[in-house]
């Protein structure tokens, strides 16, 4: 049976039209760069990068005491966020292993708003309608067909952000607020969240009002930023990405990528102060069980990719990464992420470029910058 044709999103044509390379990602033609990966990482970092992220799902969840329900079957405690906040959690299945990994927002006592990952949408979907309660009292609407998501990230976003759409609606970090008045009359929400570690937004929109917000964006002095970048750019925060550093055991046969919280080593959105699903299997660990740690490289030499293997300096197979990449901020320094089982942070190890070549590598917690 012949695949679908991949999904274009609203923003195909601008993409076009600054001349993208643009491949198929998880079924979505999207931007891998528009000039070069290190060229837009920079920007990113130093001034304001623009990404367009309407890949990823956007889920409604609303009813009464909807942030009991969501504690119930997340990582995170979901009680303790309150209105106008976002939240990172994981949501683990009945095995303990994690499907998926989300930032939420809480609009309201009785309305959340959930961003599932791009490939994770239909999946997420069925999940959590299989746990709603019996008598209706909590719903899901799924917004992503409708909803384009805008990222603008970096330094330089508020100032771009406030001559765009007006310094009300700029929200702090991992804040959340629905879009006031603006000289572009688009409407909306806005969260004070995105994917690169730099201060910045996500802005979620109907379809038919991404391209002039796109175009506002970029004449105000963003730089628009492909997958590649982004990539590069979370790995030096040491964000975990769905289906490279972690993967659900009923989506994906590698045994490597399917994991806990615990295991992925995040220090933040595990709260196991109460009750989820998957609960038992994240303080059964050990401190000598793999965990998910950063690598440096100290010397010269090839970069760190997924799938090489990481040894301790007698020689002991020890891990296995994940990820891993030059780091455009740390001049080309290769950096990476992977399991690996009784390190500390500080600890060398070898990386297994090759079966002729091993890189010397200093355990560390990211982030690397």
């Amino acid at each position: 049976m012949a695949s679908p044709d991949p999904v274009r999103t609203a923003l195909f044509d601008e993409h076009v039209a600054l001349d993208a390379n643009i491949v198929d990602f998880h079924g979505f033609e999207l931007p891998i760069w528009y000039s070069n990966i290190s060229e837009e990482h920079i920007a990113c970092r130093s001034g304001a990068g623009l990404f367009d992220v309407s890949h990823m799902g956007s889920f409604q969840f609303k009813g009464r005491k909807v942030r009991e329900w969501l504690e119930s079957i997340a990582t995170q405690k979901c009680t303790a966020i309150e209105p106008g906040r976002c939240a990172y959690t994981h949501f683990l299945d009945n095995d303990g292993f994690l499907i998926d990994d989300m930032i939420f927002a809480v609009v309201s006592e009785h309305e959340i708003l959930g961003v599932p990952n791009a490939s994770m949408v239909p999946v997420m979907w069925e999940w959590f309608n299989s746990l709603l309660p019996n008598d209706g009292s909590i719903v899901i609407n799924d917004l992503s067909p409708s909803t384009s998501i805008i990222a603008l990230q970096g330094p330089n976003s508020k100032q771009i952000c406030e001559t765009v759409l007006g310094p009300e609606n700029h929200v702090g970090r991992f804040r959340w607020a629905m879009i006031k008045e603006n000289p572009l009359q688009i409407s909306g929400w806005i969260q004070g969240t995105g994917y690169t570690g730099e201060p910045g937004y996500e802005i979620f929109i109907p379809n038919e009002d991404a391209p002039t917000l796109w175009r506002s964006l970029l004449q105000a002095g963003s730089t628009p930023v492909g997958l590649g970048a982004r990539d590069t750019l979370r790995l030096e925060k040491g964000f975990l990405l769905s289906g490279v550093d972690f993967a659900s055991p009923d989506l994906d046969d590698n045994s490597l990528l399917h994991r806990d919280s615990w295991e992925t080593n995040v220090p933040f959105g595990l709260d196991i102060n109460h009750d989820f699903i998957g609960r038992s299997r994240v303080i059964s660990h050990s401190e000598d069980d793999a965990r998910l740690w950063g690598v440096k490289q100290l010397e010269k030499g090839p970069l760190p990719r997924g799938g090489k293997t990481v040894e301790d300096m007698n020689g002991n197979h020890i891990g296995t990464l994940t990820s891993g990449a030059p780091s455009p901020s740390m001049e080309r320094t290769g950096i990476g992420m992977g399991y690996i089982s009784g390190v500390k942070p500080g600890d060398e190890v070898m990386i297994v470029a090759s079966p002729r070549k091993k890189v010397k590598a200093v355990i560390q917690r990211p982030p690397f910058i």
